[in-house]
């Protein structure tokens, strides 16, 4: 007879109907390539009202998170409930009553994971969190494990499907923000309250897990520079375009001189790479290892199956686990305690180019004004573009300015936006010219 271990789920909404369907149509599978019976002895939710499609039997179903922590039988908690209290304090009790944790919360181990990580070590236990990143793409797994033996040199990451959604769509369509992010609601693909998505919060949640991993680091969330799409005009993808570049809200992570750069905003690269191809909802994260090269995972970010398929593949290894009792599994780095403070690149001194779009009275002489203050500030023009499409009297003047530090990119806009022919807050893209 199989062995079997006892599995309990906290939280029933889309994520974990995904993995409770996963567990009943593939469980034949998953016992075979276990070699062990997954078994679903306990499910938490406060809402039992709601059919999510799926048949549960009554005697595993509560309202008590606690019950599935506190059940003695219960070896491997899955933790889908989001947010951070009461997840934080239930994660934490399961790991001290020495159970397996698998958990999808991004928010909740990119500013607590240093505290879960500590005591699971301590216990003697794990937490599996591939679910965290990219939905269904194995990113975690082919950080920790794909790539052990190359020093990683850059992370790019395409993290957030609501936002490539909305600016996939911006771009092919040419519609305002605000329009396209309420279809993106209507379709399911935005919260009601978008705040998370659209001004770069939950891509920065998911770089902070990825960065972590990627070199070895131990990453503070707050040092994390992020930046929304919500001042992307169609127009700015328009004059995107025309200079070569697509703009996605893209997660950065990199080496810089001994210092790690950690940064979440629109973005422009190349409408030649790889990256400026993923569209609609769809996720992707551009990796570069000293030994591998450039590699890049694909695939859906977000939905209840594929996010689903990653709890089981944490869920499944964990149990593996449990079958060898602990011995001779391959540890994340944070359980290894190989995690080191490392230096962070302040926003300021990062160097990148620049696209600016200046919004100015059409009168002779505004251009060279421009100019001065940027050669003043030590920032060299690229190009420029100015064909005179007028707004209220106003012209655009759109430049690409060559490498500059950020601090003296800020210092030129402030300058500039306070001269009395500049009618609007200039719009700011950093560009992303390489990619490595």
């Amino acid at each position: 007879m199989a062995r079997e271990i006892k599995v309990g789920l906290i939280g029933l909404g889309t994520v974990g109907s995904g993995v409770v369907r996963i567990l009943q149509d593939n469980a034949a599978l998953i016992e075979e390539r276990l070699g062990a019976v997954v078994r679903l002895v306990k499910v938490a939710d406060i809402d039992w009202e709601r059919d999510r499609g799926i048949p549960l039997p009554v005697d595993i179903m509560t309202r008590d998170a606690w019950e599935v922590v506190r059940d003695p039988d219960i070896s491997v908690v899955v933790e889908l409930m989001g947010g951070d209290e009461p997840a934080r304090s239930l994660i934490l009790g399961a790991l001290e009553m020495g159970k397996d944790v698998v958990t999808a919360n991004k928010a909740l181990l990119a500013v607590h994971g240093r505290e879960l990580f500590a005591v699971a070590r301590q216990r003697g236990v794990r937490i599996g969190f591939e679910a965290t990143v990219g939905g269904g793409i194995p990113i975690i797994r082919a950080l920790r494990d794909g790539l052990v033996a190359n020093r990683i040199s850059s992370v790019f990451g395409i993290l957030n499907g609501t936002s490539n959604y909305i600016l996939s769509t911006m771009t092919v369509e040419g519609r305002a923000f605000s329009e396209v992010l309420r279809e993106a609601q209507q379709k399911g693909y935005a919260e009601a309250d978008p705040t998370l998505d659209v001004e770069g919060i939950d891509a920065a949640h998911k770089l902070a897990i990825v960065a972590g991993l990627a070199f070895g680091a131990d990453i503070e969330f707050s040092t994390i520079f992020v930046e929304g799409i919500s001042r992307v005009t169609p127009l700015d993808l328009q004059y995107s375009a025309e200079f070569g570049y697509r703009v996605k809200l893209l997660a950065i992570g990199k080496w810089n001189d001994g210092r790690v750069e950690l940064r979440v905003h629109p973005t422009m690269i190349p409408k030649s790479h790889l990256l400026a191809t993923v569209e609609g909802v769809f996720n992707a994260i551009y990796v570069t290892g000293d030994a591998v090269g450039p590699t890049m995972f694909y695939g859906q970010g977000a939905g209840g199956l594929p996010t689903g398929s990653a709890v089981v593949s944490d869920l499944v290894d964990l149990c593996r686990d449990r079958l060898k009792g602990h011995e001779g599994h391959t540890p994340d780095v944070h359980t290894l305690q190989l995690s080191k403070p490392v230096v962070i690149n302040d926003i300021e001194d990062v160097r990148t180019p620049c696209y600016l779009r200046i919004t100015a009275l059409d009168r002779p002489g505004v251009l060279s004004k421009i100019s001065g203050i940027l050669g003043a500030c030590d920032i060299s023009i690229e190009s420029v573009i100015q064909k005179g499409r007028r707004v209220r009297g106003t012209v655009p003047i759109v430049m690409m300015t060559h490498e500059a530090t950020e601090r003296n990119v800020r210092r030129a806009l402030q300058e500039i936006d306070n001269l009395d022919v500049i009618k609007a807050k200039t719009m700011l893209i950093r560009v992303e010219g390489a990619l490595t």
